[in-house]
């Protein structure tokens, strides 16, 4: 997209609009891929300000070839692996299964809206983390195989099969949950 590439070319020359255009533009797209690969809000936003954190002191460094977006996407899921695997070495850190929040006006479709998010995030739980993790950046981060499976470092028929079974036991969970 021509308007990413001049945000990040001036976000390199140390503009600072540029790097807040970038955050108002892809935060909550951010925080959904995180929280969708950690089934926790507080860790998801906690990955996004380490993210960024570390993009502003690494700007001369960044090197772009494809869109912003998937880079974003690809960064943050790293994060959010590194600190999955943090998170598993101290089992006394706190982890509260937050949900995603919705900004629906309307009470019944909130609540309707928020039991759904529910029963998807639990279900997502329940996945391996490498099938959670394909299903995340394919579904929400638009990320085609070929690139999930550059960033995985694994071949593009394991990433269709991790996405294939993700996709399996995702049905499974969900049809055995009645959501009214």
């Amino acid at each position: 997209m021509l308007e990413d590439k001049l945000l990040l070319w001036k976000f390199k020359r140390g503009s600072g609009q540029a790097l807040e255009r970038i955050y108002i533009k892809y935060e909550r797209y951010l925080i959904t891929v995180a929280t969708g690969l950690l089934n926790n809000t507080h860790a998801a936003e906690d990955v996004l300000h380490d993210f960024f954190v570390s993009f502003v002191k690494s700007a001369d460094r960044v090197k772009l070839n494809g869109n912003l977006k998937a880079y974003l996407a690809t960064c943050v899921a790293n994060l959010a692996r590194n600190s999955l695997k943090r998170r598993q070495l101290e089992p006394t850190a706190l982890d509260d299964n937050d949900s995603f929040e919705s900004a629906t006006p309307e009470p019944l479709l909130l609540a309707l809206q928020q039991e759904e998010t529910e029963a998807l995030n639990q279900a997502l739980s329940q996945l391996p983390y490498e099938q959670r993790e394909v299903v995340i950046l394919h579904l929400h981060a638009n990320m085609k195989f070929t690139q999930i499976a550059k960033l995985r470092g694994t071949s593009v028929n394991t990433i269709r099969s991790r996405y294939r079974y993700g996709l399996e036991k995702l049905r499974s969970l969900l049809n055995s949950k009645v959501i009214i």
